[in-house]
């Protein structure tokens, strides 16, 4: 009932204070927070509530009444239907501002913790097409826009693009993305177009069936591209069209591959991804390592700002050439090669049966002979068990995943006696969770963001932890 009072209703006038979480800004009236989509602070608007929560009401902009000095013209013609790039009507030094004080405000209000500096986030030279991998999936129920939706219409419903907000079901046909180079874009749209007109059939997200059902499409700063096309039915005749129009059509893509995908979800984890042409890996460069790079290996979107979090890691790690190194959540073990340049030995810890076994053919590819890898839970096999038989380390890095470290590994660590930890987090809020929880036992030094996805409010950070007396 409370919700059906205040949806609808225009606030006048209200000014966006700050920015606030997943993308949106935030005003405040008669001491209610208001949660804005699209807005910029330093905007004076008209709110319309669209919707309302316990602690907060959620609103659109009904009218821009004054524009925020930061306030700019987004570039993206799918920007606000489209769920990514939510900050693009913000100038990016406005961003990382935000990105700064989400950083500081974790730090002070969540883990309310005692630091020595927070050191200015370190910004990206590129702003636009630096991912090295995006994701499409195909769809027969496209997401129409406001003005398509007239009956009448002849209206074409297959699309491939991205999931709309909110809604499992429905796709946003993407004709132009700016996260990824041009030639991501070439690809997609020539397998829409040759689709459309040989009559292959879209998935049914709600229903199942269908030929086309996802794209994934990478590339590495040395020019190599992977694509992969997952299908529903097994119709290899029209499969086989399809991959060899691609060959055809784009001789550049180093690493063409399929797979059939029948089961409820899209996840290709435990499928056979099958190679059509080229070969089944593409390389990657950071710094002076090298990377394989195949269709299930996990890999930091931004390998440009993936080399500036890397080379900041490493710096704070002041490592001198005779260290043991624990890489705890050591994924394919990019950040394990890049302290094994400069450590005694380094030893990677992973969960991921996949990510261990492509850490390994890394280390040969380059060469690497102090790096080792093993596979387990970390908060099963990161105990005092291991570290007798591995040695104690001096150095901890550790690269968790947004949730954070589980507790068994954070008391470990605070057991471990470790005298340098560097925390590289892609959360602060989570990371200063667990920062709380060795506040007895480890000094916070420095603490560095890194702004790897512009136009969104996400942010990495790293921090460099010393043992208290």
């Amino acid at each position: 009932m409370a919700r059906n009072k205040e949806y609808g209703k225009i606030y006048p006038s209200q000014e966006i204070i700050t920015a606030g979480a997943e993308g949106m800004s935030i005003a405040r009236y008669d001491g209610r927070v208001i949660f804005v989509k699209h807005a910029v602070p330093g905007d004076i608007a008209d709110l319309r509530i669209i919707g309302k929560k316990k602690k907060f009401l959620i609103a659109e902009i009904s009218k821009l009444i004054q524009s925020s000095p930061d306030r700019e013209d987004p570039f993206c013609k799918h920007f606000g239907t489209c769920g990514g790039c939510k900050w693009q009507q913000m100038n990016y030094d406005a961003q990382l501002g935000f990105k700064q004080q989400q950083v500081k405000d974790a730090f002070d209000r969540i883990g309310k913790l005692e630091y020595k500096e927070i050191r200015p986030i370190i910004g990206s030279d590129k702003t636009r097409f630096y991912r090295n991998k995006l994701e499409f999936t195909f769809s027969n129920k496209r997401w129409l826009l406001p003005d398509e939706n007239k009956e009448g219409d002849d209206l074409e419903m297959n699309a491939v693009g991205f999931h709309v907000p909110g809604r499992f079901d429905k796709v946003l046909d993407i004709q132009e993305c700016h996260l990824q180079d041009d030639l991501s874009n070439r690809i997609r749209n020539h397998i829409r177009d040759y689709a459309l007109n040989k009559g292959l059939s879209f998935y049914d997200l709600r229903n199942g069936g269908g030929l086309l059902r996802n794209l994934i499409i990478r590339n590495t700063e040395i020019g190599e591209w992977l694509v992969v096309l997952s299908f529903y039915e097994n119709d290899m005749p029209s499969i086989e069209g399809l991959l060899n129009d691609i060959k055809d059509n784009f001789p550049g893509i180093t690493s063409l591959m399929y797979v059939i995908n029948q089961k409820p979800n899209d996840t290709l984890y435990d499928q056979e991804i099958k190679l059509w042409h080229g070969r089944n890996h593409i390389i990657e460069k950071l710094g002076n390592l090298q990377f394989k790079i195949q269709p299930k290996s996990f890999f930091q979107t931004n390998s440009r700002q993936a080399e500036v979090l890397y080379d900041e890691a490493r710096k704070l790690a002041r490592l001198t050439g005779v260290e043991t190194v624990y890489d705890l959540y050591s994924g394919t073990g990019t950040i394990s090669m890049y302290m094994a340049e400069k450590a005694g030995k380094v030893i990677g810890i992973e969960s991921v049966d996949q990510a261990v076994h492509d850490a390994h053919e890394n280390a040969v590819l380059n060469n690497i002979s102090n790096c080792s890898f093993l596979c387990g839970d970390m908060k099963d096999i990161f105990n005092e068990g291991f570290i007798a038989e591995h040695g104690r380390p001096d150095v901890v890095i550790t690269d968790p995943p947004r949730a954070g470290m589980h507790p068994k590994v954070v008391s470990q660590l605070n057991l471990s006696g470790v005298p340098k930890i560097v925390y590289v987090s892609c959360n602060p809020a989570t990371q200063a969770r667990d920062l709380d929880l060795m506040r007895d036992y480890y000094a916070i030094e420095y603490i560095q963001p890194v702004d790897m996805f512009p136009h969104t409010h996400h942010v990495e950070n790293v921090v460099l932890l010393t043992k208290k007396a």
